[in-house]
């Protein structure tokens, strides 16, 4: 690889553009602590000052600046609760309110603009030439508390697919096409980068299995570049969108609900009082109602490996698919022109 760096050399670099996000949360002011006796012992309980709030570090992560005017990537877990405020330590002494430009929950990635000028950036590489084995390093601040923490290592393994579960939600998220790295990543690496010997970012930190050692995950970096030239050009990210609720089929549900097949996309409301089917959605135009079951769409079939987001992800705002639907035992072929979420 041309231009290749000392690990020494590529610290000095990239550790100036990589940044700690603070999230923070107006919560309940604790005004002392009391105890609380039960079977024999005292708790401490925290006293609630009644009325009032006070703002609160709830968590932290990790990201990293790609514009001189401040636009940052991260992980979209980080940065998932909408009712947080988060604040970007760019050096001990320099803190910015950042705001959530955009969230990309499929490729757990976000992007966060602070108002600066002339910072550090790092120049982002193109994953699709990443090459088993070759030398990365991972830059983050893990726990929030160990600022310009770097690990070495190699790309392990390549399109990993992993069920992540984690973040403040504690919500659980399906990733895809992952890079493999034995290169520490900690709590609280999440959102930092992913970097080769040339100096280029190549992903974005985003998991690691507990109880297993030197196996975390990033995502692949051409995922964002596509997320920030949207944004730059268009002001948000913009997805083709079917407008429904849904759960991918497999054996044991089918077994277990006595389905008619054990593949598809089940069409189903999360919770009671919401729809299944968006109202004006591409979805309901083309007749599509809860509990049908896509089959397949242009063709592909849906499944665990191959799911209807797996499968929207290759076509455009605009385009017409053709969909295979399962109605009360009966096969019906439906087409629908795939409109932008609003």
């Amino acid at each position: 690889m041309a231009n290749e760096y000392s690990v020494v050399e590529l610290a000095k670099k990239i550790c100036p553009a990589v940044v700690t996000v603070v999230i923070s949360k107006n919560l309940p002011k604790v005004g002392g602590f009391y105890f609380l006796p039960f079977e024999g012992e005292n708790f401490i309980m925290p006293q609630i000052e009644k009325g009032k709030e006070e703002k609160t570090k709830i968590g932290g992560g990790s990201g990293f600046i790609v514009s001189p005017d401040g636009y940052i990537l991260t992980s979209q877990h980080v940065v998932a609760d909408p009712e947080a405020s988060y604040t970007i330590i760019a050096e001990p002494t320099k803190q910015y309110p950042a705001k959530v430009i955009c969230r990309d929950p499929i490729n757990d990635i976000a992007i966060l603009k602070i108002e600066a000028r002339n910072l550090p950036c790092l120049e982002l590489g193109d994953s699709e030439r990443i090459e088993l084995g070759e030398q990365v390093i991972a830059v983050g601040n893990p726990l929030g508390e160990f600022h310009d923490t770097i690990s070495l290592g190699i790309v392990s393994g390549l399109s990993r697919l992993i069920t992540a579960f984690g973040g403040l939600s504690q919500s659980t998220a399906r990733l895809k096409g992952l890079i493999q790295t034995d290169a520490a990543i900690n709590p609280g690496n999440s959102g930092g980068p992913l970097v080769n010997m040339s100096r280029q970012v190549i992903g974005i930190n985003t998991a690691m299995i507990m109880g297993a050692q030197n196996l975390g995950f990033a995502i692949p970096i051409n995922y964002a570049k596509k997320d920030l030239e949207e944004v730059k050009k268009y002001g948000r990210i913009k997805r083709p969108f079917l407008g429904i609720k849904y759960i991918i089929i497999n054996k044991a549900m089918s077994k277990q609900n006595k389905l008619p097949v054990d593949y598809g996309a089940l069409i189903i409301r999360e919770r009671l009082g919401e729809s299944a089917v968006v109202p004006g959605s591409a979805a309901e135009k083309s007749g599509i109602t809860e509990f049908d079951i896509i089959l397949e769409v242009q063709g592909e079939k849906i499944d665990e490996k191959n799911s209807l987001t797996d499968v929207l992800e290759k076509f455009k705002i605009g385009d017409e698919i053709n969909l295979k639907i399962l109605r009360k035992k009966k096969e019906i072929a439906t087409k629908l022109k795939l409109e932008e979420k609003r």
